[in-house]
């Protein structure tokens, strides 16, 4: 039986490629390939990653961290940080693109959610950089790059998955995140910088008299737009971190601070809250579909032998843990060409997590590596998902050249941070070192 595991991925890429959705597909695969192991007792077989998806409690902080980054963002909350934000940076060269990656590091933090990072800020951010004539490329890049931070900023919703998965910590996860989060928001933030300085052209900064506004004004502008926000998030992310809270109950946290913020901007109106609840129940939908596919892919995958033959294949080549870990990440990054986020997780991570802990290699620092190259290849053309959510917001103005080549540069900034990450183990497990002590 060892050539069906060889078949299922070319299967699945296939059926992918055909337009059929990726959660269909892999319960499709997942039925035919486990009708041939198990015959009719894959009916039953398969019962199980649907139970055991719909009873797992960490997944239950999922449709909790989405409902409060909906609510953040239909409430108005989101348009009056950022206008809070170019106050205060509009005045550097490249003002407004600072602002935006800013304004995509606070909001990652608030919903969680790769995609919606990128269409909420670039909404707002595509007419301010486009009155202030920036470069089209720079435009692309600068929204696409920060939406991109959703997958690594925590709270992400890729870690709680990734978590479950691979069964490590949440919250260690998070703080191992932490750091190249943050590293990754200063390498592109000292890329605007720069690109600003010697090409001021690309990206003006904004003139003195539109900004013309008194340090009271704008410190309570800022008070009221910036600080609630981040008030909520230092308290989802505190009471996870600090091990006061679960990461449904930290999740709960944030929903409940979200609704609370809303009301006391006068902003939560029966329409914002019908509006957040039906975007919650149709991404929460959409990703446990994928769950349940996924596990159900992985299952068959690995009774048909598929881990075996994996494992066999490592040893075959003589891999070191350098070769292994690069191997590894090769296939992660290839996969998200055709697959997204969750898919990836789901179908690599069940396969990958014994080879690299029989490896001896640290699961929390190969996590975080996993997550840059996932959202290294969410920028990557051709497939790059970030061009495709920026096209359906993006006026014609913004042509699909403008995002091929406006994605590049901040490409080669995730491919060093995954160099510091890979060079300097630190980054990621100091953090959670710290936390073991609690």
């Amino acid at each position: 039986m060892n050539f069906l595991p060889i078949i299922m991925f070319p299967a699945l890429f296939a059926l992918v490629f055909m337009g059929l959705p990726v959660a269909f597909a892999l319960v499709l695969i997942s039925v035919l390939f486990g009708y041939i192991v198990f015959g009719d007792m894959i009916f039953l077989q398969l019962y199980g990653p649907i139970l055991s998806t719909s009873s797992n409690f960490i997944l239950a902080a999922i449709p909790l961290f989405i409902f409060m980054g909906a609510i953040l963002e239909r409430s108005g909350i989101a348009l009056r940080l950022f206008k809070a934000l170019q106050l205060w940076v509009g005045r550097l060269p490249g003002g407004i693109g600072i602002a935006t990656i800013l304004m995509c590091s606070v909001f990652a933090a608030a919903s969680g959610v790769v995609g919606a990072v990128e269409i909420v800020v670039g909404l707002m951010a595509i007419p301010a950089m486009q009155r202030y004539n920036y470069n089209g490329e720079l435009i692309a890049g600068t929204i696409c790059a920060g939406g991109s931070l959703g997958t690594i900023i925590p709270p992400s919703i890729v870690v709680v998955v990734y978590a479950s998965i691979a069964q490590l910590s949440v919250g260690q996860l998070f703080a191992a995140s932490l750091i190249p989060g943050l590293l990754m928001v200063a390498f592109f933030l000292g890329y605007l910088l720069i690109r600003a300085i010697i090409k001021p052209q690309d990206a003006p900064s904004i003139p003195v008299e539109d900004l013309n506004i008194s340090l009271s004004e704008k410190l309570t502008i800022t008070l009221k737009a910036l600080i609630p926000p981040l008030v909520l998030i230092f308290a989802v992310l505190g009471s996870l971190l600090a091990g006061a809270a679960s990461p449904t109950e930290a999740a709960a946290v944030g929903a409940i601070g979200a609704l609370l913020l809303a009301a006391s901007f006068r902003e939560l109106s029966f329409e914002t809250l019908k509006a957040s609840l039906a975007v919650t129940v149709r991404v929460t939908s959409m990703i446990m579909l994928i769950v349940v596919g996924g596990t159900m892919f992985t299952g068959i995958f690995a009774l048909a032998g598929g881990g075996n033959l994996i494992r066999d294949l490592v040893d075959f080549i003589g891999f070191g843990n350098t070769g292994l870990i690069v191997f590894l990440l090769l296939i992660v990054f290839i996969a998200g060409f055709v697959l997204d986020w969750i898919s990836i997780v789901l179908i690599c991570i069940p396969i990958f997590a014994p080879i690299v802990k029989s490896a001896g290699i640290d699961p929390i620092w190969f996590a975080v590596m996993v997550m840059v190259v996932i959202q290294t290849s969410y920028l990557t053309p051709p497939m790059a998902p970030s061009i495709f959510y920026l096209r359906s917001i993006a006026p014609p103005s913004l042509t699909y050249q403008h995002m091929y080549k406006g994605v590049i540069p901040f490409v080669i900034l995730q491919l060093l941070v995954l160099l510091v990450v890979a060079l300097i183990p630190e980054t990621a497990t100091y953090l959670p070192s710290l936390l073991v002590g609690l």
